[in-house]
């Protein structure tokens, strides 16, 4: 109810993952916190299933949804926030073109306890929707 209520008002675009040959649902990327005005940004949160994880499916839905964000929704900034010890969760990031900024102390409640999360962002002229869109 409340991601249909966000997307009705322009805050957020949830999406789920699933497999082409079986329908399979593998996990969701939630582009959320749309902020316009001056500062023409979101916020990406995704989740995997476990018996899906590490086998690309999330890098190919963070490239297909950067360009949305850019083109579709005309934002300038993408923002991404995870715990430093999620090591696979920052290459993640990294591969798709994010930048680390820096850390955010104890920014998310994470079951029942304050922790820090490092701070990653992707601006249009970053990774390979710059050369995309260059060419």
């Amino acid at each position: 109810m409340r991601a249909g209520q966000e997307f009705s008002a322009g805050l957020a675009v949830p999406l789920l993952l699933f497999r082409r040959d079986d329908d399979a649902l593998l996990g969701g990327l939630t582009i959320g916190y749309i902020r316009r005005g001056a500062a023409q940004s979101c916020m990406i949160g995704y989740w995997m299933g476990e018996r899906f994880a590490g086998q690309g499916h999330m890098l190919a839905a963070l490239n297909m949804a950067i360009p949305y964000i850019y083109s579709g929704l005309q934002l300038h900034r993408i923002e991404a926030a995870c715990i430093p010890d999620n090591w696979k969760s920052m290459r993640l990031l990294e591969k798709a073109g994010f930048e680390r900024e820096g850390l955010l102390r104890k920014y998310l409640k994470i079951n029942g306890e304050w922790r820090d999360h490092a701070m990653f962002s992707r601006l249009p002229q970053d990774g390979e929707f710059a050369k995309m869109m260059r060419s």
